[in-house]
């Protein structure tokens, strides 16, 4: 890694520990996320989004373990844990049973917890980076298209947020939403 990408990265750890909110590219829209243990951070990003924390979040990691802390993973049925892990890395988003310490900020009124391992390098280097999963909601005002460039999240936030350089993937709709305990799609 060159010494200005070593800046890069230490600067955006700061900004993602002192609570900014980021943005980065995913694989079918640019994401928008924060440290889903600040619950600050994470009012600061429903409030620039205009979200209801009702509605909880999503939390994409670069591998299972870095979501262990908020989900209750021995309530997850042995029959489903083949079609969950299989999945992963991947655009699979699972609902899964909320371990107890898991944000009220996080879950929202839902008794379960929406997590995804992505496959995507650059989405995996930024959760590896900062050491454990980040937020991640589309970047782009609650109700309005997804924005899919720097440039159609800068139209909406401004210098509100921090950007991650990169490109997003290509893939044409969001990660599917899948229920780890009955299997059922929910989204996609």
């Amino acid at each position: 890694m060159n010494q200005s990408n070593e800046i890069q990265h230490d600067t955006l750890k700061v900004a993602f520990d002192e609570g900014e909110i980021i943005v980065y590219p995913t694989e079918a829209v640019m994401g928008m996320g924060c440290d889903p243990d600040n619950e600050l951070a994470v009012s600061k990003l429903l409030s620039l989004k205009k979200r209801n924390v009702d509605k909880g979040l999503i939390l994409v990691a670069a591998n299972y373990s870095q979501l262990l802390p908020y989900v209750e993973d021995s309530a997850i049925p042995p029959g489903r844990r083949p079609d969950i892990f299989s999945s992963w890395p991947g655009p699979i988003t699972w609902l899964m049973p909320k371990a107890s310490k898991a944000p009220k900020w996080i879950t929202g009124q839902h008794a379960k917890i929406a997590v995804r391992v992505t496959s995507y390098p650059p989405l995996i280097a930024l959760c590896e980076r900062l050491g454990k999963p980040i937020v991640s909601t589309s970047a782009n005002l609650s109700g309005e298209p997804s924005c899919i460039s720097k440039q159609d999240v800068e139209s909406q936030f401004g210098e509100q947020v921090v950007y991650v350089d990169g490109d997003v993937e290509g893939r044409h709709s969001p990660s599917t939403i899948k229920d780890a305990v009955s299997g059922n799609t929910v989204r996609g």
